[in-house]
């Protein structure tokens, strides 16, 4: 189905950041009309540093459901301010960051006593540990295809691979152990894994292109903070952990995977088994990308989910 693009405004906010050396921006976009009277929704994008594009299809929330949707990159990614100098800066990029980020997004807009979060991948991630501490304006939150536990990502991940070729398992463990991760050869394993787990649209979508293009253009933050690949993760967040946590998630919480999703249904178990007023929805096409996979059922999953009283 075809939607019509809605209304857009892009700008950008100061984000005073500790460290940086030097002024930094986040550069955000909103869609419909923040002053509808209609509870806005905040989608945070994935990686870490993924770039918003892929959630695009998100934005259509505004024409289907008539729900004002804010997208916006985080630092060190596509149209916010890079800091490649902070590759490898584990102090620097780390989970309070972000938060920090969006708090200070919320603030700007005004949005901060009355809004819903959704957050895709990493993204949900971030949500979550948004969401724990209980602030007063969240209303509902969406979880979707995230870890509760990198360790439990990884195990599920693992999992995954020993599915793939007997050729792509052995290129890709070739080149980890010998640390050659940035190999064509290495790249084209990947995408086997890729194409079965984590976006099933052939060729990929534009939206999917655009944040692969931004990753490859600057990979600082998605290297430093996950590593090479979705499922070799040797990065700052390899130890992240939030079951214990996820109990304190008070508001009424939407959960999505997809059927063939590199976050199964093991990793998205901790949020369902903590969370008290929590759905679940699975969705029977996709992988880790259903916003682009089977993007009409999507909205009609979200928007209905986020517009029920």
């Amino acid at each position: 189905m075809s939607y019509a693009e809605p209304h857009t405004i892009e700008a950008e906010v100061d984000f005073k950041v500790e460290g940086a050396g030097k002024p930094c921006k986040t550069w955000y976009i909103i869609f419909g009309d923040l002053k509808s009277g209609v509870r806005p929704l905040v989608c945070l994008h994935g990686g870490p540093g993924a770039a918003h594009n892929y959630i695009r299809p998100m934005r259509f929330l505004a024409t289907t459901h008539s729900i004002p949707v804010i997208m916006y990159d985080q630092l060190g990614i596509g149209n916010s301010t890079h800091l490649p100098e902070k590759l490898g800066d584990g102090t620097f990029w780390t989970v309070s960051l972000f938060l920090a980020e969006l708090d200070n997004l919320l603030q700007h807009l005004g949005i901060q006593d009355s809004y819903d979060l959704l957050g895709q991948s990493w993204g949900g991630m971030l949500g979550a540990c948004h969401a724990i501490t209980q602030p007063k304006g969240l209303h509902r939150l969406v979880i979707a295809d995230s870890p509760a536990s990198m360790k439990m990502w990884v195990i599920a991940a693992d999992g995954l691979r020993q599915d793939l070729p007997p050729e792509v398992q052995e290129t890709l463990l070739k080149h980890e152990a010998d640390g050659t991760t940035d190999s064509p050869e290495y790249a084209a394993a990947m995408d086997v894994f890729y194409q079965r787990y984590v976006c099933r649209v052939q060729p990929y979508p534009k939206d999917w292109n655009d944040t692969e293009a931004a990753i490859k253009a600057d990979g600082t933050v998605y290297l430093t903070m996950n590593g090479p690949s979705e499922f070799f993760i040797t990065g700052t967040l390899k130890d992240f952990d939030i079951v214990e946590e996820v109990h304190k998630i008070k508001v009424p919480t939407l959960l999505l995977n997809g059927k063939y999703d590199e976050a199964t249904d093991y990793v998205m178990g901790p949020f369902f088994r903590s969370i008290e007023k929590i759905k679940w929805v699975r969705f029977a096409e996709s992988s880790h990308t259903p916003q682009l996979e089977e993007t009409d059922e999507f909205l009609r999953v979200v928007g209905g989910y986020l517009k029920a009283e």
